[in-house]
């Protein structure tokens, strides 16, 4: 059982704006987003990278991160989204983790620089809760 903050989110012992929860994936706001309403999707059990994913949580996991590609527009207005994932290089937390970005015409995001942003207090719960509802309809 590996212990980083992702296990420890997916186990509920650290605090995270959840979006989706299965009994497999965990999807929750990523606290320095690229843009506001940034969300991570993980595998609740511990899985390091892409190689690593069994074959039968992979279509599981692109299917959560279209409904949430979706909801990204219907929550916030979003025009698209940016989803990516790294595999060792760049991977900040090891353990497999899938971007949703939400995107618009304009928004600044050039390549692979990706600026990141904060919350205001509260207001990273307010965004959570506004893709929960987006997801539930």
């Amino acid at each position: 059982m590996s212990d980083d903050i992702f296990c420890q989110i997916a186990r509920g012992e650290l605090p995270a704006a959840e979006v989706a929860r299965t009994d497999r994936l965990v999807a929750f706001l990523d606290h320095r987003p690229v843009f506001k309403g940034h969300v991570l999707i993980i595998p609740v059990d511990h899985v390091d990278t892409l190689l690593d994913l069994p074959p039968d949580l992979m279509q599981p996991l692109l299917d959560l991160g279209r409904e949430i590609a979706a909801a990204l527009g219907t929550a916030l207005g979003a025009q698209g989204s940016f989803v990516a994932m790294n595999n060792v290089i760049s991977q900040s937390v090891p353990h497999l983790h899938l971007h949703v970005v939400p995107r618009s015409k304009g928004d600044g995001l050039r390549g692979f620089f990706w600026p990141r942003t904060k919350y205001a207090d509260g207001e990273q719960q307010a965004y959570a809760e506004r893709i929960r509802d987006a997801l539930r309809s």
